[in-house]
């Protein structure tokens, strides 16, 4: 697939009025906003094909997934397959990735469980919410606040998250009931009710397990085929690899045979997912009140108030999550994507989402990876992984009801162990040791509460970014006059530091010495850093030495000069200031 055409940005230069609504109204701004009218008038009878077979195999990797994932958002399994079809229909009309599926990820699910305490109307409600947030970002531009999100930050919390899901599957594979949410009650608890635990789901859930982990194995172990025997080799192949793929819904099909045979027998010992609702979901407007089983009305306001900093997190962590993944399968696959307009395709996603009663989504990383493998070609693989879904709320809510926790379980945790990167660690430390410290305040706040462990480390990153702002590096040479080299702009933090250096280093030097100020990597200047230069200008005439500045950039001694600073010296060059000043001390 050839790469999706970017949104055209400002054009430098005037324009009348006139041209400026041709340009809005023109095909190319049409382009940008529906990124389906640049691949689809070149749509290919072969790339049909591709899109088919990889639809097809998203669509049953997405079906055992999101039942299970509606399992961690603490939601009916139902719940999981109403968030997994919108994003297909809707991001093939505006998605700029080929690759990326949109739905429910394990990641969102713990944050929906940590917000909504398991209730779907406040789940459907939050799904609107973030919809509406996402898009108004899109819409204002606003993408460019995820990049003070560092990847410590995320790092730490997808380890934490995947810590958090995956062993809050355990009790599900022991056939616990009853365990508490909270990650340390939850551990103390699985601990304390080991032994009422049931041999069946156990049985069941590790040979689940098993069999997921092997089939993964050959997966990747899996060599190309050969050029003798080509064709049975080819066959195998495609055989083996189409197995492993597709491996959730072979494990959850068999373990839900093997439980609906045994409750056949009566003897029920597996603990079962149970009665769900049948039937596609009903298109409506999602609830903006909450009516609790004792008639109690909750009003909207009282929600708001409830999600508190959840209306922050979910946003953005699902928008991070998503562009994230769709800038690694396009630099992996040789396109460009447009991260203002992914965040308008998820928000929209997660507005439409909301009227079929779905929770927030966004883009899952193991349903990509199986999508690009595949060789989809456009983004209309998405509306065959959505009438996949389509299908078996239609069809296969009934068989839902013996699929076993534990089995699910297993697929949860295949899903996550991979989430949790221990190497990460040995590479902050070796690159960057301080990386480590917003990495391990997330990671170990975000066990307490999910909400304080990203806050914890976007403020500790914060800190972080803001004392190399106020602190720049200033390196300094000894020629018989001092050259001081920043390597840096100077903004308003760092001048208090830099007036510092000056009077210890040279003005307070016995005898002063003069200065030269290398400013070739400086490329702004503020107010306050004017004011400051201004005193120093004075305080080294009256102390009878230079100070020169060399190497400014033009838009930097536009504003000196226009400042008007006394006695203000400039060259072009760090030598040509060393000449001027060993001339005068002479």
């Amino acid at each position: 697939m050839e790469p999706l055409v970017d949104r055209p940005g400002p054009q430098i230069g005037r324009s009348s009025l006139g041209e400026r609504m041709a340009s809005c109204c023109s095909y190319r701004t049409l382009q940008a906003w529906l990124p389906i009218l640049t691949w689809l008038p070149k749509y290919r009878l072969s790339w049909l094909q591709m899109d088919l077979i990889a639809g097809l195999t998203v669509g049953l990797t997405t079906v055992p997934q999101a039942l299970a994932y509606a399992e961690v958002a603490g939601l009916p399994v139902q719940y999981g397959l109403y968030s997994a079809f919108m994003g297909g229909f809707i991001y093939t009309f505006l998605g700029t990735s080929k690759d990326v599926t949109l739905g429910p990820t394990a990641i969102m699910s713990l944050l929906c469980a940590s917000y909504v305490g398991g209730d779907p109307v406040r789940a459907v409600l939050l799904s609107l919410i973030c919809g509406t947030i996402q898009t108004a970002m899109a819409l204002l531009r606003l993408g460019f606040l995820l990049d003070f999100i560092s990847f410590p930050v995320i790092k730490g919390f997808t380890c934490a998250a995947a810590v958090t899901i995956g062993f809050g599957q355990v009790k599900n594979v022991l056939g616990l009931k009853d365990i508490p949410h909270e990650f340390f009650l939850q551990v103390y608890y699985t601990f304390y009710r080991i032994p009422e635990t049931r041999i069946g789901d156990v049985v069941l859930g590790l040979l689940c397990l098993c069999l997921l982990v092997t089939l993964q194995w050959m997966k990747s172990t899996l060599e190309p085929p050969s050029e003798q025997n080509a064709l049975l080799t080819r066959a195998a192949h495609s055989l083996v690899w189409g197995i492993a793929t597709v491996r959730n819904a072979l494990v959850v099909v068999a373990a839900t045979f093997v439980a609906f045979s045994w409750n056949a027998f009566g003897s029920p010992v597996f603990t079962i997912t149970g009665k769900t609702s049948q039937g596609l979901p009903p298109f409506r407007a999602p609830p903006l009140f909450e009516t609790t089983p004792n008639g109690t009305s909750i009003s909207f306001g009282e929600i708001i108030e409830d999600f508190g900093g959840g209306l922050a997190v979910i946003p953005f962590m699902g928008v991070l999550e998503s562009i994230a993944i769709a800038k690694a399968f396009a630099s992996q696959n040789d396109y460009r994507i447009n991260a203002n307009q992914e965040l308008f395709a998820i928000g929209l996603t997660n507005i439409m989402g909301s009227f079929v009663s779905a929770y927030p989504v966004t883009g899952s990383f193991g349903r990509t990876a199986v999508n690009s493998q595949t060789g989809v070609c456009t983004p209309a693989g998405g509306i065959v992984t959505g009438v996949v879904v389509l299908l078996s709320l239609a069809f296969l809510m009934p068989a839902f009801y013996y699929i076993p926790k534990a089995s699910l379980a297993a697929v949860i945790i295949c899903a996550v162990a991979p989430l949790v990167d221990y190497r990460v660690v040995m590479q902050f430390w070796r690159i960057r040791k301080l990386d480590l410290v917003p990495f391990l305040i997330t990671f170990l706040l975000s066990f307490w509460e999910v909400q304080y462990g990203i806050v914890g480390g976007v403020v500790v990153s914060g800190l972080m970014l803001l004392y190399n702002v106020a602190r720049p590096s200033i390196k300094v040479c000894d020629h018989g006059v001092l050259v001081m080299e920043l390597d840096s702009g100077l903004s308003f933090p760092s001048t208090e530091y830099l007036n510092t250096v000056l009077y210890t280093q040279a003005l307070q030097a016995s005898p002063p010495r003069s200065v030269v100020l290398d400013c070739h990597h400086v490329n702004t200047v503020d107010y306050t850093v004017v004011n400051e230069l201004r005193d120093l200008l004075r305080q080294f005439k009256l102390r009878g030495v230079g100070l020169i500045f060399s190497g400014l950039q033009y838009s930097v001694l536009e504003v000196l000069l226009a400042a008007d600073l006394p006695d203000l010296r400039h060259t072009a060059s760090v030598e040509a200031a060393l000449t001027i000043l060993s001339g005068s001390t002479q």
